[in-house]
């Protein structure tokens, strides 16, 4: 028998420990149908599927929702708004989750929709999107090519409030079809969150904030590139996914290689790694995919060898008490 809650149950009073979860949903979007709507299932349009799994990828994805039991979720890979209200009032009520109040998913740069977005019961402070900000706009050194006019986010890089905290959601773009020019686009958009941070905080390592999302940066010793994701690193903030041995550390297979890699990042201001030394990300896998065989754990109940599957990437969580 499958858990229904993961963690341990927790007082009401959310005061006491505010829970962050990260999902990449995997292509989430209303579809036009004669129906009234239809989301897409958890896979990439670009290859064949069956489209009969849809609703039980969706449910999946509630189900994996709903075990977090989350304040505040961050996902990549919505649609729109409309998306995520269709999600929430069809899926994830259904599914048993308590409700989420606060509900944002704005317009950013992806030509097939697919943004960015939170889900929260903690009320918001300042929401605001960047995805009309350029490389020019930052003062970003280019490189040859580069139109300094463009959109330097391949989504968007959406800032929200919460209490103390300010959380930065992101989706940077993946490795693939072309690795060098995806690293370059890829290792731009770490410079410009750089750059952003810097200008929103006058003491950006001492301010509370957080990075989450899916940076795609791959995890494989045959590429031939540095990290693109450095400009945020080496000491800008702290990988709270480096808490965790690194086998453990890892939350997307690949079919196709057959690697394993960890693209969801929780990046943490210097600050918050402080107040939390004890604060470790938990990766719930139980919604992938059997193909994902060093995952040995119990999955939720549907859930085949490649679909149906809740996403192909695993959810992340972490508690953060007294927030």
């Amino acid at each position: 028998m499958i858990s229904r809650y993961p963690f341990a149950p927790r007082p009401c009073d959310a005061r006491l420990k505010m829970r962050i979860a990260s999902l990449n949903t995997q292509n989430m979007r209303l579809l036009p149908s004669r129906e009234v709507g239809r989301l897409h299932g958890a896979w990439d349009s670009d290859d064949p599927e069956d489209p009969s799994l849809d609703r039980i990828d969706r449910r999946l994805t509630a189900d994996l929702l709903r075990e977090t039991d989350a304040d505040l979720i961050a996902l990549q890979e919505v649609f729109d708004l409309a998306t995520l209200e269709h999600f929430h009032a069809r899926y994830l009520l259904p599914s048993g989750a308590r409700p989420y109040a606060h509900r944002v998913c704005l317009p950013g740069n992806d030509g097939r929709g697919l943004d960015v977005a939170i889900l929260s019961r903690r009320a918001l402070g300042e929401v605001r999107s960047h995805a009309t900000l350029t490389p020019g706009d930052l003062g970003l050194s280019l490189p040859e090519g580069v139109d300094p006019e463009m959109p330097v986010f391949r989504r968007d890089c959406l800032m929200a409030e919460v209490g103390a905290l300010t959380l930065f959601v992101m989706h940077f773009k993946s490795p693939y079809p072309d690795e060098a020019a995806s690293w370059r686009t890829r290792n731009l958009e770490a410079q410009a969150a750089r750059a952003l941070i810097e200008r929103h905080f006058e003491a950006p390592a001492s301010a509370l904030w957080l990075i989450l999302g899916d940076l795609n940066e791959p995890d494989d010793p045959h590429l031939s590139l540095p990290r693109a994701t450095a400009p945020l690193e080496h000491g800008f903030s702290v990988d709270l996914m480096a808490r965790m041995p690194r086998p453990e550390r890892w939350t997307y297979f690949d079919p196709h290689s057959g690697r394993y890699h960890c693209p969801d990042a929780m990046l943490a201001s210097p600050a918050l790694a402080a107040r939390y030394p004890d604060a470790v990300p938990r990766i719930l896998r139980k919604g992938l995919g059997e193909e994902a065989a060093r995952f040995a754990g119990a999955r939720l109940e549907g859930v085949g060898f490649h679909r149906p599957h809740a996403s192909d990437h695993a959810a992340v969580v972490i508690d953060l008490p007294g927030l």
